[in-house]
Parts: C-alpha cells; sequence; structure tokens
C-alpha cells in the first residue's frame, strides 16, 4: 500500500506536535489519524484533557486544537504492507521544519519508535529540535495498559497541554 499521509492539524495556539508514523488502513479507510477503534490515542487524550472522547473528524480536530496540541505524521508518504511500520519502504518524509517555522509549535512528540526514528533520521537534523519518544497508542503495543500510557504521555505532555476545566 502507498499513497499520500493526511495534512497536519494545527493552529494559532498549538505548542506541541505529536508526530505518528504513517496512517493505518483503518486510518486512511476513516479519512483521519488514528482511525482504528482498537487504537488508544482518541481515548488517551480524552482522559489527559479531561474532556469526552470525540467520535466525529471535527470532534477530534477541536480536541487537538483546543487543547493547545498538533496532529501530524513523520512520513508524507511510504510503500508499507497493512499497518506494520517495519514494513515501510521508499520513506518520504513531510516538512516538518516547515510547519514549525510557520507555527508557534515548540516541541515534539513522537507515537510510538517509528515515529522518532524517522523524526531524528528526516526532521531533526533540519529542525534542532529533541522529540520525545512515547510508547505507542497502537494496540499491538499491549504491554504498555491503558494506566501506564496515561502516565508516559500525561508527564510528557502536561507542560504543553491546555486542560478542560
Amino acid at each position: 500500500m502507498s499513497g499520500r499521509g493526511f495534512g497536519p492539524v494545527w493552529g494559532p495556539g498549538s505548542r506541541l506536535l505529536i508526530l505518528g508514523t504513517w496512517p493505518s488502513p483503518k486510518s486512511r479507510e476513516m479519512g483521519f489519524y488514528y482511525g482504528h477503534p482498537q487504537n488508544r490515542f482518541w481515548p488517551l487524550l480524552a482522559a489527559l484533557t479531561g474532556r469526552p472522547r470525540p467520535q466525529s473528524i471535527p470532534e477530534k480536530k477541536a480536541l487537538i486544537l483546543e487543547s493547545g496540541l498538533a496532529l501530524w505524521d513523520t512520513l508524507e508518504s511510504c510503500t508499507i504492507q497493512g499497518a506494520r511500520d517495519e514494513t515501510i519502504r521508499d520513506p518520504v518524509p513531510n516538512d516538518v521544519a516547515g510547519l514549525l517555522k510557520a507555527s508557534g509549535i515548540c516541541a515534539v512528540a513522537c507515537n510510538g519508535a517509528a515515529a522518532h526514528r524517522f523524526y531524528q533520521k528526516f526532521a531533526q537534523p533540519l529542525t534542532g529540535l529533541e522529540a520525545l519518544r512515547l510508547p505507542s497508542t497502537s494496540p499491538a503495543n499491549a504491554a504498555w495498559t491503558m494506566p501506564r500510557l496515561e502516565q508516559a504521555w500525561g508527564e510528557a505532555l502536561a507542560p504543553y497541554l491546555k486542560r478542560q476545566l
């Protein structure tokens, strides 16, 4: 499978960019980031921000933007088998450095090891920013329970996150 990924979700209040690797087949089918119902990304962000779990794409975008976050993938395109990051070939990076220059984003966090590896290879030399490597929210990362994810992500995102009061 190959093709193009999704565009970035960011706004004037975005301070932290969360980078995934590449949209899964289910995400591409749904037309937005983290579309697989078993992926813990949206429940995790809802828990960390004190907001209800978003269901629609507009609700998901609102959660990102109202929380001071931005969302994108490290790769603009690639060849991949299913959703298995280890099969990625012909990676073409997104212009993460360009997004950072055009925005008020001051920090980067990567959702999983592959996103972090591609960020380090393609974007970090241009941005000069080290990225936080966070445990993947993928259901394949079963070793990380939701409470463990909440602790790790919560500590990393706390300085940047706008919470619902």
